[in-house]
């Protein structure tokens, strides 16, 4: 089976337009949630969200790749003009015909179809975009980031709620394992935050209602958790196959060893309530990576603030490491930049990447109370510099979709 490394990220996260910037805020415990101001939001029941403040993507996209775009793939462009442009992959001269593209999104231009909706009661049909259904399809990212760079691999995109980007990356993975491809562009976006989506979830009661102190509102494993916040923005990786990578002298950021997809088969929202496809993904994916629990030092938790997926998250770690959870340092990037549904796997992959890279992982914001149930150790506080052999970044989504992703120091 031929190995993967990855030598390339993009980042477009409420922390900032750039890797340099999301890194910086992770390792600081930075604050990426506010009062919602992309429209009012006084009658909602979850006011808050992690937004993408102040963007420009003049700043990287020609105002051409921009127009008649929804936002989800406009991020999506953004974050892969900067993990291209770190990977160094147009100046090596690659063969495109063994380069592909799978980028992920929950629910694709929402914003888009909201907008069209409004056309069609108000004007009619004869009103109505005739881009709106290639602007709108969850694939359109994949499938612009493509003809953007001429990549002929293989390309589409995975759609399963809040795990598609980790299973875009798995995939992306075997694509070049199994030698399909050499290069991968892969990952996720989002842009969920509209009327329509934050009614649906508010109406579920899935988000948090701490809406005059968001800053302290997503706060994974603590004991007065009360939901996620919703989150935007953008995750892309460059995928490549290891002996590929270096003989152009790429930059290895860390090897990607495994990768599993399992169900929890219980309901559609709900996690399975003794985490057995959490567990069962995270012990497949280590299977995969041919490494053992004991190598693990190091997990990117799905960890989402909402009372049952950090309680059954947290048993399903037990249940698979045993006495050695207790040892393993376990963070959620969601306490800072909030849920980022589709992309929030891609996001959260970077920052385990960057986690080995570095030496060091991020606190988990706002863990102030300890929840008898959530007794292992979230790295509260501050960043901890600490050796890492291999680490792992879960996702789990509504469907009981579970992935996990294994990566390991090169």
């Amino acid at each position: 089976m031929r190995q993967v490394a990855v030598t390339g990220l993009g980042a477009l996260t409420p922390l900032g337009d750039e890797v340099r910037t999301y890194w910086a805020g992770l390792l600081e415990g930075a604050n990426g949630i506010h009062r919602v101001e992309k429209f009012d939001p006084s009658e909602f029941y979850c006011q808050i969200a992690a937004q993408i403040r102040e963007f420009k993507p003049e700043k990287r996209l020609d105002p051409k790749e921009i127009r008649k775009q929804d936002p989800y793939a406009v991020y999506a462009l953004y974050a892969a003009d900067e993990a291209v442009r770190d990977s160094g992959i147009l100046e090596a001269g690659i063969d495109k015909t063994r380069a592909g593209v799978i980028i992920a999104s929950g629910i694709g231009g929402i914003g888009t179809l909201e907008r069209e909706q409004a056309v069609l009661l108000e004007k009619g049909p004869g009103r109505v975009s005739p881009y709106l259904v290639p602007t709108m399809i969850p694939d359109m990212a994949s499938g612009l980031v493509s003809m953007k760079y001429g990549l002929m691999g293989p390309n589409f995109c995975v759609v399963s709620a809040c795990a598609s980007s980790s299973h875009a990356i798995g995939v992306a993975m075997r694509a070049i394992q199994y030698g399909e491809a050499d290069l991968m562009i892969t990952g996720g976006s989002e842009a969920p935050i509209t009327p329509l989506s934050l009614a649906g979830f508010s109406s579920m009661r899935a988000l948090s209602s701490r809406n005059s102190e968001p800053e302290r509102a997503s706060r994974p494993f603590d004991a007065e958790r009360d939901g996620f916040v919703m989150g935007e923005g953008a995750g892309i990786v460059i995928l490549e196959e290891l002996e590929h990578a270096k003989k152009r002298g790429a930059r290895i950021y860390a090897e990607l060893v495994g990768y599993a997809a399992t169900a929890d088969a219980h309901h559609i929202t709900a996690p399975h309530p003794e985490g057995l496809g959490a567990y069962l993904v995270m012990k497949r994916a280590l299977e995969d990576a041919k490494i053992s629990p004991d190598e693990i030092d190091y997990i990117n938790a799905h960890g989402t603030s909402t009372p049952l997926n950090d309680k059954v998250e947290t048993d399903a770690i037990k249940k698979l490491f045993g006495q050695r959870a207790y040892k393993l340092a376990i963070s959620s990037t969601k306490s800072m930049i909030g849920h980022l549904l589709g992309a929030s796997g891609a996001v959260e992959f970077i920052a385990t990447v960057l986690s080995v890279y570095h030496g060091v992982v991020h606190p988990t914001r706002n863990y102030e109370k300890p929840d008898p149930d959530c007794d292992l150790d979230y790295v509260p506080g501050s960043a901890r510099e600490m050796p890492i052999r291999a680490a792992m970044s879960n996702s789990f989504g509504f469907g009981g979709h579970n992935a996990c992703l294994v990566v390991k120091k090169i």
